[in-house]
């Protein structure tokens, strides 16, 4: 089909489909994507922690890497995906694929550079990231692999994201799905059929996706898209490399701090030991694939909010918005109520050792708390991020890991010990619930007045 033709159909779908079907049917496969990238890092906290309970810490020492490479990776899948979807409901086709090649061979060179850097110097970068000395070698095996990957990993996470602003939210989900489940299927088989221990955990992680990539890049290639990747397109002008890094740094202010807050983490519970550290990783695991579910049903918002800002619908942006965190209420609430109800077991399932759950258990509940609060938090900064308010979505974005928890993790394991990095993230979370209502309902008010405007 011609692109305009690709074009026209989905600006009509995007722009006049009701709102509660749009949503869903959007964000169905990427809470799907989701979901299945969340349990294949899970299945790494699962596999990993048969080992010992030093391998079950690195996997929360590598998570940071992991995080570093998803910063920059969604800094430019967002920063270029928002512009492509506005410039897609202006009906600019040429400025999709000029931004889709930009971000795409820039997160390359990216990932190259971290690569190489992260390879020459694994153990001092281990350490920083909060390894401790007997967690050190598991980490650093874990690493090397997933280091090597690094490159198309983070083009990967650009194609996914121009896929799901484009609307086409299934096409990204092939590509993740396949990827994880081929991690499932490759870590007991690495790690204890091939004994590579926690070398074969990252191993697997690498080689799934470097086939998650092909999958993805091959939906570029066979004209699937409205935006494509070529070399002649990628801008020379500084003003659009800005307008991808503004419009993504909400991404990377949120993943970025999300190493840094994790690698903080990592250093206070170390003064504990392994345990602790294996414990605090395996809560991170845990509410990471509740959140996901959150995160799902927002980014289904993300291209409905931008392709109809750019449209200039603004009580559909609205509509959209509040539907979102209704819908992402509700499938937190099933999650969390399960979860609470099964707390030791999913605890135990990890890592099976008194040492751990007693750190874990108490951090389990608190967090369970704090769940409630995520779907608000999480469309405030989508829905910003998504129509270009790049300030605010920044600012909010931060909140969570930077603004409230970085403080908190440096300050309350000093008064209160063990219990103060236990309670960390849920009063995180909560501080940030009540930062962006102040941010998203004036604005939610604003739209009704820009379309009778």
């Amino acid at each position: 089909m011609p692109a305009n033709d690709l074009s026209q159909q989905q600006y009509h779908k995007m722009t006049e489909t009701p709102i509660p079907g749009l949503i869903l049917s959007l964000a169905a496969p990427t809470i799907l994507s989701m979901l299945i990238t969340s349990i294949y890092n899970l299945a790494d906290t699962f596999f990993v922690g048969q080992l010992s309970t030093s391998a079950s810490g690195a996997v929360g020492i590598v998570s940071s890497l992991m995080a570093i490479i998803q910063a920059l990776g969604f800094m430019f899948g967002h920063g270029a995906g928002g512009i492509i979807s506005r410039s897609l409901g202006n009906q600019d086709t040429h400025a999709a694929t000029k931004f889709a090649s930009t971000s795409f061979f820039t997160a390359m060179a990216v990932g190259a550079v971290l690569a190489v850097g992260g390879l020459a110097t694994l153990p001092r970068f281990m350490m920083l990231l909060g390894s401790t000395d007997t967690i050190l070698p598991h980490a650093s095996a874990y690493a090397r692999p997933i280091l090597f990957a690094a490159p198309l990993m983070m083009s990967s996470l650009v194609m996914n994201n121009i896929l799901r602003y484009e609307g086409k939210a299934s096409f990204a989900m092939i590509g993740l799905v396949t990827g994880g489940v081929l991690n499932i299927v490759l870590d007991p088989l690495f790690i204890f059929v091939f004994k590579m221990g926690t070398g074969g955990a990252g191993l697997a992680t690498a080689l799934s996706q470097c086939i998650s990539f092909c999958i993805l890049l091959s939906m570029f290639l066979r004209g699937k898209t409205v935006s494509q990747f070529r070399v002649t397109e990628i801008t020379r002008t500084p003003r659009d490399y800005l307008l991808i890094f503004t419009n993504g740094a909400p991404s990377f202010g949120r993943q970025g701090l999300n190493s840094i807050g994790g690698m903080l983490l990592n250093i206070a519970a170390r003064e504990y030991g392994d345990a602790a550290v294996a414990g605090m990783s395996i809560i991170s695991r845990i509410f990471l694939f509740i959140l996901s579910v959150a995160i799902g049903v927002g980014q289904g918002l993300q291209p409905v909010a931008a392709f109809n800002y750019g449209a200039k619908k603004y009580r559909r942006v609205r509509q959209a918005a509040i539907f979102t965190i209704f819908a992402a209420f509700c499938f937190v609430c099933v999650l969390n109520v399960v979860c609470w109800c099964n707390s030791e077991t999913l605890i135990h399932l990890f890592r099976d050792d008194p040492e751990v759950l007693a750190v874990a258990l108490p951090a389990f509940r608190y967090q369970c708390l704090a769940m409630f609060l995520q779907p608000v938090i999480v469309v405030a900064n989508m829905l910003f991020q998504s129509i270009g308010k790049s300030g605010r979505a920044t600012f909010l974005a931060c909140c969570r890991q930077g603004v409230c928890f970085i403080p908190l993790i440096l300050t309350l394991p000093h008064l209160l010990g063990l219990p103060g990095i236990e309670m960390c993230q849920p009063i995180a979370d909560m501080l940030t619930f009540f930062i962006s209502v102040p941010f998203l309902l004036p604005f939610l008010h604003k739209l009704n007045r820009m379309e009778e405007a």
